[in-house]
């Protein structure tokens, strides 16, 4: 039954595809593309509402999207059909309401504009009431016990602050998601409440510097998204790679990363046209892709924006991973998002460049040209330090799932322990403040490699740390431990949330001050005594590291399930609950949801670990022993005294491999079966997940591998990862 329901959505989904994106690519003539004239198109977006609404209705909605204003309700008639009749311009039948439910895609339902009037014909209409508010099935996604099955009624609610869009023939409108009851059962409303607690907490403390004029204040992010491009031939012949998203057996090739020569590479023909491709639609919809390479691994890829809000960078990102995997079947490929699709190459993140600004345009995390002696720069940077050492279990469960586990940790990755780089400058200055020592300024120093043709410039303060979680890059934080596949509002959630609590806690001591620059320099020192631990300037990947954490009293937190259990700590609740971003209950929800999650996609990979190895794996290797027996008999019954070692050691090799393989089979077979007699809450199934059910099929691929490493090529039933890793060419 569950084969007969894959192959129906195969087809489904096969049928709503277009010609051009189910056959392969068809030779086209290439025309100019004008970038300006493009960008934006298919957006409903500041200049678009200027063109289509009355004065009055645009001034409102803008002030609405720059201060966070409530929206005029009284206004959505009109904004809908300004929306409607640009959208139908654009050939536009229909319309959605776009949100992001804890299943970490998107997902919509499509209704069409047209209304039948009385004598048979149609109209084409969009209400304000369509606009602001819909209704799909709130029972059908995972609410972590907010919604029964009975209990279906959920609520889309319009979001001003993102801009409509066009995709395909529908206007999407981004909304969030909640219950009847009002919890919050997507990752847009937390971020938006988040966004409001970190931009109130911020104009507080702005109002003591004496910067008035601030209203509003906002985060920004710049996601980078690496993912993998195989050929979708060979993705089809791969079970796990269609089930799970990552490679469960495959043995390791003759070359892999070892040489460094795919980084920065010249970019694969193929691939370059797949890059083209998806920038053209990219910036259709107002997504400033920016920068895109070969990362390290074979086959890795790295597509980065400019920074925006917060909010539309998490919804850039998402239509960014939807639209990866959409293009790439136009040129027969297949876009991994897995964090490790290959064992022993290097797997996939997203670093989050995260920033804060105020609606003046001040950057309040730019140092400018003496750190020393700004206080404001100084005090957020205490706030955003105290945040990341007070709340780093939220920011390590921020980036917690089951294929993210895999990555970090290793070598392209920071650990999973959560520190903080702030390079050689800023932590000079720290401490001198500590020690309550005068700051002697740096000298900028010119850059110079010897070669007097080249040009000098001024050297950066500081050089970069790839191995911190964490990391000072200039003007921003760069946070680099989200897996590739993640929504990136799980993330900017936490460090929102957490640095308007610094801030709150900041602004009240600073306000009940008779003496505001002693105050504030005492803060600023005491905060630094009191959170230096987190800052760590060196090599994450350093075993010592490990042990060093542990002595300053540094989580470290390895998998999922070992950090999951902080996420519903007394501590961690109330701060969600002090800022409003999250409900207990709504805390409570996301735990079970996590815990749930983890489980489910361990079960997929051991259930389909069991159907490779007895359908497919154990089946060709008996086929290849069989070979070389009766290679074995031919032999030695044409010429008796034939030397058959090769044949005989290869049979007693593979076969004793083969019997070890099928009893850690079994032996995985056992494990789960284990899992139906236990009663246990969803943390100790988790946990046994990860230790009984995780090791087993580590046993089991194990000799599989070493298997594959010896047999005849031509009976593994599958592509291997040479064929994955160098195929597209």
């Amino acid at each position: 039954m569950f084969f007969i329901r894959q192959e129906l959505t195969a087809f489904l989904f096969g049928m709503s595809l277009s010609k051009k994106e189910r056959g392969p690519v068809e030779a086209k003539e290439k025309k100019e593309m004008k970038i300006p004239e493009i960008f934006g198109e298919s957006v409903f977006n500041l200049q678009v509402m200027q063109d289509k609404l009355p004065k009055d209705v645009f001034k409102s909605l803008k002030k609405t999207i720059d201060e966070g204003l409530p929206l005029d309700t009284s206004i959505a008639g009109i904004v809908a059909n300004a929306m409607k009749d640009w959208a139908v311009e654009k050939g536009a039948t229909h319309f959605t309401h776009w949100f992001q439910p804890m299943t970490g895609i998107t997902a919509e339902k499509h209704d069409s504009f047209i209304t039948p009037i009385e004598d048979g014909r149609v109209i084409l209409e969009f209400s304000g009431k369509e606009l602001i508010q819909g209704e799909p099935d709130a029972s059908s996604f995972p609410s972590g016990g907010l919604r029964a099955t009975f209990e279906a009624r959920g609520y889309t609610a319009w979001d001003p602050t993102s801009y409509a869009f066009i995709k395909g023939k529908t206007l999407c409108i981004p909304t969030a998601f909640c219950s009847y009851g009002g919890e919050a059962l997507d990752k847009k409303t937390p971020l938006l409440r988040s966004m409001e607690a970190i931009s109130k907490q911020a104009v507080r403390v702005l109002k003591l510097f004496g910067d008035g004029d601030v209203t509003s204040v906002k985060t920004t992010v710049g996601p980078e998204q690496e993912y993998f491009l195989v050929e979708r031939e060979m993705f089809d012949k791969r079970p796990d790679l269609i089930y799970t998203g990552r490679t469960l057996f495959g043995a390791k090739p003759p070359k892999g990363q070892e040489l460094d020569d795919h980084y920065f590479g010249t970019i694969k023909t193929r691939v370059a046209e797949f890059m083209e491709d998806l920038n053209e639609e990219l910036w259709k919809l107002g997504v400033l892709a920016k920068t895109e390479h070969n990362e390290v691994a074979p086959a890795q890829h790295e597509l980065a924006p400019i920074f925006t809000t917060t909010n539309i960078a998490t919804d850039h990102n998402q239509l960014t991973m939807e639209l990866m995997q959409r293009i790439a079947k136009r040129h027969n490929l297949v876009c991994l998002l897995h964090e490790k699709p290959f064992a022993g190459v290097n797997g996939s993140g997203k670093h989050n460049n995260w920033s804060i600004s105020t609606n003046t345009g001040k950057n309040l995390l730019d140092p400018g040209d003496t750190p020393h002696e700004n206080a404001q720069f100084l005090l957020f940077l205490c706030a955003v330090i105290k945040a990341v050492d007070d709340y780093q279990d939220l920011l390590r469960i921020s980036v917690a799932s089951a294929g993210n586990d895999h990555r970090l940790g290793a070598n392209e990755a920071p650990p999973a322990i959560v520190s903080m780089f702030l390079g050689t400058e800023l932590t000079e200055i720290l401490d001198s403040i500590e020690k309550d020592e005068q700051y002697g300024t740096r000298e900028k120093e010119l850059w110079k490699v010897g070669v007097h043709i080249l040009p000098r410039f001024p050297k950066d303060a500081t050089d970069r740390n790839r191995t911190s979680p964490f990391a000072f890059t200039g003007n921003k934080f760069e946070f680099r431990m989200l897996g590739s596949s993640d929504s990136i509002s799980g993330a900017n959630i936490v460090l929102n949330t957490a640095v308007a609590e610094s801030l709150r806690q900041f602004a009240d001591v600073l306000e009940q001050s008779e003496d505001f620059n002693e105050t504030l320099h005492d803060l600023i020192r005491d905060t630094i005594k009191a959170h230096k631990r987190i800052i760590f300037n060196g090599n994450g990947y350093d075993d010592q590291w490990i042990a060093e954490a542990e002595r300053r009293g540094l989580l470290n937190l390895k998998t999922t399930p070992d950090c999951l259990p902080y996420f519903v700590k007394e501590k961690n609740i109330q701060l969600f609950k002090t800022h409003k971003v999250f409900t207990e209950t709504e805390i409570r929800a996301r735990y079970e949801i996590l815990l749930e999650n983890y489980s489910k996609i361990l079960n997929i990979e051991a259930v389909t670990m069991l159907d490779m190895a007895n359908k497919d794996l154990l089946p060709a290797y008996s086929a290849y022993t069989k070979q070389l027996s009766e290679t074995v008999v031919a032999k030695k019954a044409a010429v008796p005294d034939a030397d058959c070692s090769y044949e005989e050691e290869r049979i007693r090799m593979i076969s004793g491999l083969c019997g070890s393989m099928y009893q850690r089979t079994k032996d995985l077979e056992e494990v789960l079966m284990k899992l139906t007699h236990m009663e246990c809450d969803e943390l100790a199934k988790a946990q046994y997940y990860r230790t009984e059910v995780f090791g087993a099929m580590n046993e089991l691929r194990i000799v599989a591998d070493e298997i594959e490493g010896v047999m005849n090529r031509k009976f593994y039933p599958y592509p291997n990862y040479g064929d994955l890793l160098f195929g597209v060419r």
